[in-house]
């Protein structure tokens, strides 16, 4: 099965769940030689706070690749552990605040104009009002952060993760509402949508206009195009026609090594991004 994106889309490589057999500062080079022109990461540094030196050798490495950073998560703590976020945990709330003058100077030097605030478990023997009071105070610190430098900031459905909060599109919209920052949007996951029940033609009739950020893997398994059930070919093509026009990121687990997992993209759409 091949599939062919549709025109106004354009896709790009999550990093830190592809080409991971490969150093991190050595994956974007990898994306271009398989010729993608734009990558995403998740907070790419094991500290939320990394030295000058560390955000330097990251920078270089995007930028002599010949890549363009269109995606940046917030940094979201130890994400192999558990870990789905710092936004609404009330002992790392500073650490989150810290981070994110370091992630919007990351993105201002590499052209990045979208941001991911994983939202955060739920903690045991903390009130989830306290914690969503809270995650509403950070989100308006970085969305505004973030319109310094025109960008906007995600709010992402999570599947797989049972202590997070946000499993629909309906629960990350709740928290739109409630923080009133034009430069917050939706982080459509097509996979975590899937998983958690979403229905995605309702998603994607009624609140495309939300939508900051598209994210694809096929299920069961999280793997690429093709492997599983859903209709990627068909949603995007909806989503397309319904005026989303930004990129597609590929986050899905390759089955085996990340160059030869890409077999699913049609010969148009390989001209298109080559």
């Amino acid at each position: 099965m091949t599939i062919s994106v549709p025109d106004g889309l354009r896709l790009d490589v999550n990093l830190s769940i592809l080409f991971t057999e490969l150093p991190l500062l050595e994956r974007p080079a990898a994306a271009r030689a398989a010729g993608f022109d734009a990558v995403e990461f998740w907070w790419p540094f094991e500290s939320a706070t990394p030295g000058d030196a560390e955000v330097t050798r990251f920078v270089r490495a995007v930028r002599d690749a010949g890549v363009q950073l269109v995606g940046l998560n917030f940094a979201a703590g130890d994400m192999p552990a558990g870990d789905r976020g710092l936004v609404s945990w009330p002992q790392r709330s500073g650490e989150f605040r810290e981070n994110v003058p370091i992630a919007v100077g990351i993105a201002e030097e590499l052209g990045c104009r979208a941001f991911n605030a994983l939202y955060g478990n739920r903690i045991d023997g903390t009130d989830p009002a306290e914690q969503d009071e809270l995650a509403a105070e950070n989100l308006a610190i970085a969305a505004r952060a973030a319109e310094a430098i025109g960008a906007v900031v995600l709010v992402e459905p999570v599947s797989g993760a049972p202590r997070y909060p946000l499993r629909t599109a309906a629960d990350a919209l709740d928290v739109l509402h409630r923080v009133p920052r034009e430069n917050l949007r939706l982080l459509a996951d097509l996979y975590h949508l899937t998983v958690n029940g979403d229905d995605l033609d309702a998603v994607i009739a009624e609140h495309t206009g939300r939508i900051g950020h598209v994210q694809i893997a096929d299920a069961p398994g999280r793997n690429q195009p093709g492997t599983g059930s859903i209709d990627i070919a068909g949603y995007l093509g909806k989503l397309a026609a319904n005026g989303y026009s930004g990129h597609v990121g590929l986050e899905y687990k390759p089955t085996g090594a990340s160059a030869e997992s890409f077999g699913w993209l049609s010969q148009t759409t390989k001209e298109l991004h080559d």
